[in-house]
């Protein structure tokens, strides 16, 4: 099968997402601390206000705030205490005009109470009268109930990935198990007769190989979990077998160099076969990673890939399609970027999108576009970049200082 009905990426995105419309990941509950690093499956609403109660942010006394009015340093102004507040137990008493009572941070200022004073800018003036020595005004480091989050309140979205923040939230909440998204299973196969472990040293015509680690690591930095890595021969049978083994246990099946043209190249063909004829994709108008290949086999539920030998190439069109889909699927937001303008001009690729790696720089108060140069084959090229920019099929390029979007690597 020759590699000549490519699709964009647009196209590309298009055909993954119908093939795989009932490939929804399973949905499981995890006990909360658990919950960190995977994706939420449904929505966090609120059941509760936080605080529940109104808090005082500092040490200090809760005042009738127009009781303060106009107190100086060489003129307090005079307050009964009624009540001292303890951490953890609930305020008694009514705070009314010229009384007062202690609160700690996070304590529970009394009812009346509409602002605090400082503990540093009152002073006990007798047993039971204190001296406050400036004004406050009304809400003064005071925490109103449901300020942080209301009851009913939206307060995660589904597809946010768990961070410590979001666990600290929930906490807050009293939820204490999560629905989130079971992460799909990956197994990457690293082909060609020149591969050998990195912790080797390579004879002449040999390589260490790359892609088996960057695309591991790629897949678990986007939260898939890694079910078998290895390097293949170049034997059609024995690859072949293979992809047929690792496709009954896992969600995706990713097979590294072998989809360019070539008389070893036998990743189309079998690609073909082990769906069933249900190849999806021949090639992307992309550059780089043109010789990319994706099936779907329906009676496994497997995405099966073939992706450029050369490392970027390989990356690249992982991020562009594999991360994006599992993101798509699983309600995630689309990755960062920001807003750069160029440093110099830059041709595309007449019928190709073209995927630039670039470097960020910082001028004064705006963010530059530096492009990184080198062939997809050099791995280096991807370190001494901070993203990559998109030129369509059919501009011509870009010019120096023309505003682009640059997306985080």
């Amino acid at each position: 099968m020759e590699l000549l009905r490519v699709d964009t990426i647009e196209a590309a995105r298009d055909k993954l997402v119908n093939a795989m419309q009932e490939k929804k990941p399973n949905i499981v509950r995890l006990d909360l601390l658990k919950s960190l690093g995977h994706i939420l499956a449904q929505d966090v609403i609120a059941k509760e206000p936080v605080p529940s109660f109104r808090r005082s942010t500092v040490d200090g006394y809760a005042v009738v705030s127009g009781n303060t009015t106009g107190a100086l340093e060489s003129l307090p102004v005079l307050l009964e205490m009624v009540e001292e507040v303890s951490m953890g137990h609930p305020s008694c008493c009514f705070v009314k005009t010229g009384t007062c009572g202690y609160v700690p941070t996070g304590g529970m200022i009394p009812e009346g109470a509409d602002a605090m004073v400082m503990e540093e800018h009152c002073e006990i003036f007798d047993e039971n009268h204190l001296a406050v020595y400036c004004p406050v005004a009304h809400g003064k480091d005071v925490v109103s109930q449901g300020e942080d989050i209301r009851e009913g309140e939206l307060v995660i979205k589904k597809g946010t990935r768990i961070r410590p923040q979001e666990i600290g939230v929930m906490a807050s909440l009293g939820i204490m198990d999560v629905m989130v998204y079971e992460p799909w299973t990956i197994t990457i196969l690293s082909t060609g007769d020149e591969l050998v472990h990195p912790s080797y040293q390579p004879a002449p015509g040999e390589i260490r190989d790359i892609n088996s680690y960057s695309l591991s690591a790629q897949a678990e930095t986007y939260g898939l979990k890694i079910q078998e890595v290895m390097v293949c021969k170049d034997d059609q049978e024995t690859l072949k077998d293979k992809v047929s083994q690792f496709m009954r246990i896992s969600d995706l099946v990713i097979i590294s160099g072998g989809s360019s043209k070539g008389k070893k190249d036998a990743t189309s063909q079998i690609i073909d076969e082990v769906t069933d004829g249900h190849t999806l994709i021949h090639g992307l108008a992309l550059k780089p990673g043109k010789p990319s290949i994706f099936g779907y086999d329906q009676s496994t539920a497997t995405l099966v890939a073939g992706l450029p030998g050369h490392p970027v190439a390989a990356m690249l069109v992982f991020d562009l399609l594999i991360i994006w889909l599992y993101k798509h699927i699983t309600s995630q937001k689309d990755g960062h970027s920001l807003f750069a303008r160029m440093t110099t001009n830059l041709a595309g690729a007449p019928g190709r999108t073209t995927c630039q790696l670039v470097r960020l720089i910082k001028k004064e108060q705006e963010y530059y576009a530096e492009p990184v140069h080198g062939k997809s084959g050099l791995i280096t090229t991807l370190t001494r970049a901070d993203g990559y920019l998109m030129i369509g099929q059919n501009q011509e390029g870009l010019k120096k200082d023309e505003l682009v979007e640059v997306f985080y690597v």
